[in-house]
């Protein structure tokens, strides 16, 4: 029976093993400042390698022991499913908010991407 390997990441020699592009998205994830934020297309775009889609599956496999609120959608939209869990991090940590509007965007904030987006420079 052979392994299956998740689609748009390249594989390790052993199952247990971290793929290496894995490893280089989760070392950007711990680079992000408290406070601020990257979207996946950004980390991508950092590394020269995939697209926002390939750091979104990144993140939801591997993403659990680095600060992944601070790697978002582009559109500043709190990740679905893990919406209060993230708003805790981003207000501890002061990364800029833009309160909810209407009715029609919920109730939840989004991220002041202007403000909060970080370039990768120190």
């Amino acid at each position: 029976m052979s392994e299956q390997k998740p689609a748009g990441i390249p594989g390790g020699d052993h199952p247990d093993a971290l793929p290496e592009y894995a490893e280089r998205v989760l070392e950007v994830a711990e680079r992000i400042p408290p406070g601020r934020v990257m979207t996946y297309g950004d980390v991508a775009e950092w590394l020269a390698e995939g697209g926002p889609r390939q750091v979104g599956r990144v993140m939801a496999l591997y993403g659990g022991a680095v600060p992944w609120w601070r790697v978002v959608r582009a559109d500043g939209a709190l990740l679905p499913g893990h919406e209060l869990r993230a708003l805790g991090h981003y207000r501890a940590e002061g990364t800029p908010l833009r309160e909810a509007g209407s009715s029609a965007e919920g109730h939840l904030p989004r991220l002041d991407m202007r403000r909060a987006r970080w370039d990768g420079d120190s």
